[in-house]
């Protein structure tokens, strides 16, 4: 999946889980310009900064998500030109889950409404380290209410 394209997303819906498809680059709710001019990279919010930066900060404190993977690619600079490695789950389970954000955006020239996320990311474990110095936030399924 790249960037901009729907991906699968587990939000809150009235105290229960629902999944959704949604476009992964977060539109904030207040963002007032066409989404043609949101022109920063917002797929991607590190841990770190999510809850100063105001492009994530709102969707930090009330709309969490939970996005549901088989796996996920880091890109390594070589010589050749960049190296893409593929990392899923050690036990071979079929899929790991990545903390992230959501909101909703109205279009106002259209009037549609439209949903985003971001993956939230953060160091390196020391295996994907040798690879990338940044990696999916990952949560085991204990984490998912937290």
């Amino acid at each position: 999946m790249c960037p901009t394209t729907t991906i699968d997303t587990i939000v809150d819906r009235n105290g229960a889980r629902a999944l959704f498809g949604i476009r992964w680059g977060l539109v904030p709710s207040w963002w007032s310009k066409p989404l043609k001019e949101l022109r920063l990279a917002t797929f991607n919010a590190r841990a770190e900064t999510v809850a100063e930066k105001p492009f994530f900060r709102e969707a930090f404190k009330r709309k969490r998500c939970l996005i549901p993977v088989s796996g996920y690619y880091e890109w390594k600079d070589t010589p050749e030109g960049k190296q893409p490695y593929y990392f899923t789950a050690r036990d071979g389970s079929p899929a790991l889950t990545i903390a992230g954000l959501w909101d909703e955006w109205h279009d106002k020239a259209s009037g549609e409404t439209l949903k985003s996320c971001t993956m939230i990311i953060t160091g390196p474990n020391e295996f994907v380290a040798q690879v990338h110095d940044r990696m999916p936030a990952l949560l085991a399924d204990r984490d998912f209410e937290p």
